[in-house]
């Protein structure tokens, strides 16, 4: 296990810069793939080519035979499958390690030139450090997403074509420098078969948490967005419903002003005429007194 202790410390950095669905992945990857296949897997492939069997005494045979049936190991095939899985995963690390850099030395220029100054503010990160998967980072870590999907599927595919899914007790083999057909015979097929399954299920699992994740970002990320916009543009051609109420209220307030301009101007034309009606009975008032 000390074998994987370097990559186990750079993909525990990843954790802290990926979403709750890459959380989980980087679990599946390291208690059912890296702690398996480093402590009991290697065990039971340990006999894989000593212990083979092949009924011919012809010198080099079995080794041929075990060549031919079996161009890689399993273990070397299973060590192969983490390692180019896992180098997208690397790759968006070393972009959010790059991002993370720039925007803690914009934070140190800004605090000592002071307020006054005209300076964007940090994008990506947030004042304790964590960061924000948007923009570019939301395009890289979507890509090494794609990439590990078809890294995924390209090795299950590979595995079916190279061994298939389960280990067989006897092959035979007519490979030169055998004199003839020969049969041999693996060791421990049934306990090999088991683990052949368990990693296959576990690179399934692996692979659905992937696409996953991509729906997952697509739907929060990108979703969330064009909600936004669709709420900025509500008097939109789209829209005609929305269009036609705002142009009735539009309507209604000019409305609303006409009368209310009329109503003032009524009660200034009122205010005039009650004037000019009581100087006439005090003038009157005046006559009949004389």
């Amino acid at each position: 296990m000390g074998d994987w202790g370097f990559l186990s410390a750079l993909l525990d950095k990843v954790q802290s810069h990926s979403t709750v669905v890459g959380k989980i992945w980087m679990s599946v990857l390291f208690i059912f793939r890296i702690l398996v296949l480093g402590a009991a897997a290697e065990n039971v492939w340990g006999d894989e080519q000593s212990s083979l069997v092949c009924n011919t005494l012809q010198p080099g045979c079995e080794n041929v035979c075990y060549d031919w049936q079996f161009p890689i190991s399993h273990i070397r095939f299973w060590v192969m499958q983490i390692i180019f899985v896992s180098t997208p995963t690397l790759l968006y690390l070393g972009h959010a390690v790059q991002v993370i850099h720039q925007e803690k030395k914009l934070r140190e220029k800004i605090k000592s030139l002071g307020e006054g100054h005209m300076l964007k503010s940090p994008k990506y990160t947030d004042d304790s450090g964590h960061i924000k998967i948007k923009g570019n980072l939301l395009g890289s870590y979507l890509t090494q997403l794609f990439f590990k999907i078809i890294l995924e599927i390209a090795f299950i595919v590979g595995q079916y074509y190279l061994y298939g899914f389960i280990m067989l007790p006897k092959f035979t083999c007519s490979r030169s420098p055998c004199p003839y057909t020969v049969e041999c015979f693996m060791s421990r097929p049934t306990e090999k078969t088991i683990f052949i399954i368990f990693m296959l299920v576990v690179a399934c699992v692996s692979l659905l948490l992937n696409v996953i994740e991509v729906f997952y970002l697509l739907c929060t990320r990108v979703g969330c967005r064009s909600n936004k916009r669709g709420t900025h543009n509500i008097t939109s051609a789209k829209n005609p419903a929305s269009l036609a109420s705002s142009w009735h209220v539009k309507v209604s307030s000019e409305e609303l002003a006409l009368k209310q301009n009329k109503l003032n101007m009524q009660f200034e034309s009122g205010q005039s005429l009650g004037g000019s009606l009581d100087g006439a009975k005090d003038e009157k008032q005046l006559l009949a007194d004389r």
